[in-house]
């Protein structure tokens, strides 16, 4: 285990190396200069120009900008947002909880929707039943969830008033009203979620109960409920745990379009900020977190796998 683990952390370090340096590289491309905005109403004073791309170092070469960069972010020292003079590690640890919470809620919801509807879609294949469910799912596939967000705005708080149409509440501060204003953003997006986990866990189910073993369980006695249950599931939750994490993953990242909407101030909220007033060290610290996100879901993965199928333990 410890032999696979650091084998795994010897394919993550140069992968999170090379992203940095697209992440670095691909930011400079951005049109605009920094210095400028920053500038505000002096932005045609050349001192005022000069003096902020000395602070900011945007007077050195790239190169030379990138490994000062890199080497603070290696001492976790994401550097200091260039508009709202804060160190962009404390924006993530703020912003991180929100989206994490938003993220949760959602993924549960599409766990909770999309895995039993893609058993019973396998099971009952062919049938009216299956094909409904298709249909749901194709349908949450297809829907914008911008427009799924403002018609259950216009429904729940415009006509029934039952839920505050946008803003959060921090979760330890008041959870009924915490949950009172995530949960239609986590509807929003755990609809999208559900409809993923629905077609990939049914064409994983429709493999597992052809296979042989199944066929040898029911000839054995056991009742439809445990050989779907017990032998199928348990094999077939393999490829969709791994599309579990990248969800999960996705989520985290910031649903950019659910947040604005909701005015829910996450990741999403954030890197749409820091593009615009083209706040380089925030956008690339939002981005280097997300792919450490990403690649702590990943190992997460792989030790799901050995925990749902023995036989991968000693592969």
């Amino acid at each position: 285990m410890l032999l696979w683990f650091l084998r795994r952390l010897g394919q993550v370090i140069p992968t999170l190396l090379i992203l940095s340096v697209l992440v670095f590289g691909l930011q400079q491309l951005m049109p605009g200069d920094p210095a400028l905005i920053l500038a505000g109403e002096e932005r045609g004073d050349p001192q005022v120009l000069a003096q902020i791309r000395a602070e900011l170092m945007l007077d050195r070469p790239l190169a030379e900008q990138y490994l000062h960069w890199l080497w603070r972010v290696l001492h976790g020292d994401f550097g200091f947002s260039w508009r709202i003079r804060m160190p962009v590690g404390q924006l993530i640890l703020e912003k991180l909880p929100v989206t994490f919470q938003l993220a949760a809620m959602s993924f549960v919801i599409g766990v909770l929707i999309g895995v039993p509807a893609g058993v019973l879609s396998a099971v009952w294949r062919d049938r009216p039943s299956d094909w409904a469910i298709n249909g749901v799912a194709l349908f949450g596939i297809s829907m914008p969830n911008f427009w799924l967000g403002i018609m259950m705005i216009l429904l729940f708080s415009v006509q029934l008033g039952w839920l505050p149409p946008s803003g959060y509440v921090p979760l330890w501060e008041d959870p009924v009203m915490s949950l009172e204003t995530t949960i239609m953003p986590a509807f929003v997006l755990g609809t999208g979620v559900a409809s993923v986990l629905m077609r990939h866990t049914r064409a994983a189910m429709l493999g597992a109960l052809s296979q042989d073993y199944v066929r040898t369980a029911r000839a054995k006695g056991l009742s439809e409920k445990l050989v779907v249950g017990k032998h199928a599931l348990r094999n077939a939750l393999i490829p969709v745990v791994t599309l579990g994490t990248i969800e999960f993953g996705r989520l985290l990242a910031g649903a950019v379009l659910t947040e604005q909407i909701f005015s829910i101030p996450g990741f999403g909220k954030l890197v749409v900020d820091a593009v615009f007033n083209r706040d380089y060290p925030v956008v690339q610290g939002v981005v280097m977190a997300t792919a450490l996100i990403f690649v702590t879901l990943s190992l997460i993965a792989d030790m799901l796998y050995m925990a749902i199928n023995p036989r991968l333990r000693t592969a």
